[in-house]
């Protein structure tokens, strides 16, 4: 008997990651030396306080069972450390702290403990593909919220239709946000989670990239709302932050009962994170005013002005992100961001994403990963300018 894909798979978009990356494999195959600005995994090696955690940990014993639902209370109560430092929020790390295998598992298990079948929820246009993917699987009905450069990459509240905002019962929001690199102001937060608030839905932030700043300032926590941990829950991890990204360790935080349902969810489906890697992320956030984390923002900094520069030479429309490690790229005049993604792995062997991965509103644009070094940056830059524009 054939099998066909069930309908939850099959309305699915296709996920461009994997299908740009089975081409760059390819290339490299057939012997090209590739630049890959595709998928945002760090090339920079994990923090050694933080690996020299882990080695210790390793062999205790304790952690070679399964580990406590919700996470090591010890890594819990860092998590709530971190907020009281980082944000001036007080935390219970009982109730307001769930451990996560990584931030993804959280945020794609979140639509089934809090949505039904056929409910709204809203997504922004462009976004982490996961939201959506995650409401499909749970049989709700994605809304897209459309962003704009003209209005700083923020979603416009007010632009909703009546009847969708009404039957929303759940709204993702990321900042700083991934592709655009746009941060969001406080008073955005503060209107996001009246916007909640009014129309009782839950706000799930994903703040994946709140350490990853590339000005002086820090980007602000929706928690910091007076009133937010009523409507929102924020979603933590130590991937991007940390150079963590195979680790798969995160936190969420806020509205206990919107916690306590998606700890449901994830105590039918998975054991937690292993002990000693929590471990380990209890290291990285008492570290995380180390050195060794600021060096990595200027090192991103260093790269972004380089791409950028390299970019704009070319003719693509682009400004230095204030977070994130992307740049977000506007395409030169006559083309979109598939056609120019295609042609540059094909014809300079450069790799990276086209804007319609992340969202139908962002055809005419590409994002880039700042994960390749500066003399690659260079390498990358002399082949495209190359090409014929």
């Amino acid at each position: 008997m054939a099998f066909s894909l069930p309908q939850r798979l099959a309305s699915l978009p296709p996920y461009l990651f994997i299908d740009i990356d089975r081409k760059r494999r390819a290339a490299l195959a057939a012997g090209h030396d590739v630049i890959n600005f595709g998928v945002g995994d760090p090339d920079q090696p994990t923090p050694g306080f933080i690996i020299d955690r882990l080695q210790r940990a390793v062999r205790d014993p304790v952690h070679h069972r399964y580990p406590p639902d919700g996470g090591l209370p010890e890594f819990r109560q860092q998590a709530a450390d971190f907020f009281r430092r980082r944000h001036g929020v007080d935390l219970d790390p009982e109730r307001e702290v769930l451990g996560l295998v990584g931030s993804k598992e959280g945020l794609g298990h979140l639509p089934l403990a809090v949505v039904e079948p056929g409910q709204r929820v809203l997504i922004p246009d462009p976004a982490y593909p996961v939201y959506r993917a995650a409401t499909l699987f749970a049989g709700g009905l994605p809304y897209a919220m459309q962003l704009s450069a003209e209005n700083d990459w923020l979603p416009q509240f007010d632009a909703i239709p009546a009847e969708v905002a009404r039957a929303a019962v759940l709204m993702f929001l990321n900042y700083p946000n991934n592709p655009t690199g746009a941060v969001a102001p406080r008073t955005f937060f503060e209107r996001a989670v009246e916007f909640a608030r009014r129309h009782d839905l839950v706000l799930a932030h994903d703040a994946a990239y709140s350490e990853v700043y590339l000005g002086s300032e820090r980007p602000p926590s929706v928690l910091e709302v007076e009133g937010a941990r009523d409507v929102a829950v924020e979603f933590h991890s130590l991937s991007k932050t940390f150079n963590m990204t195979g680790w798969r360790l995160g936190f969420a935080a806020g509205r206990p009962d919107v916690l306590a349902a998606l700890a449901k969810v994830k105590a039918n489906l998975d054991s937690g994170a292993f002990g000693a890697i929590q471990e380990a992320g209890i290291e990285a956030y008492a570290g995380i005013d180390r050195p060794e984390i600021a060096a990595t923002r200027k090192l991103y900094r260093q790269r972004a002005e380089v791409l950028c520069a390299g970019l704009r030479s070319i003719g693509f429309r682009v400004d230095p992100p204030k977070a994130t490690f992307y740049v977000w790229a506007g395409v030169p005049p006559g083309y979109d961001g598939m056609q120019v993604a295609n042609k540059l792995l094909d014809e300079a062997f450069v790799v990276c994403i086209p804007g319609i991965g992340f969202g139908e509103g962002v055809a005419n644009y590409v994002r880039f990963a700042l994960t390749v070094d500066t003399d690659r940056i260079a390498t990358a830059i002399a082949r495209l300018r190359k090409l014929h524009w």
